[in-house]
């Protein structure tokens, strides 16, 4: 296993399931021709880029164990 901590981390993790609701909640917005909801999975998505990198900042990108 490598040293680096690189996608083990908790701000790692937030950032894939974040990113992965905000797809499936786009997917669906789309086949349901709604486009709030389209909207409120862009938003989703921008967080999912932001809040990790928050969060990898305030623990300093230390590994939870």
């Amino acid at each position: 296993m490598s040293a680096s901590p690189h996608g083990s981390t908790p701000a790692a993790w937030t950032g894939v399931v974040l990113v992965t609701i905000a797809f499936i909640i786009g997917t669906l917005a789309l086949i349901l021709a709604n486009w709030t909801m389209f909207w409120a999975g862009v938003g989703l998505l921008v967080l999912g880029g932001i809040v990790p990198l928050i969060m990898g900042r305030v623990s300093k990108g230390r590994v939870a164990h």
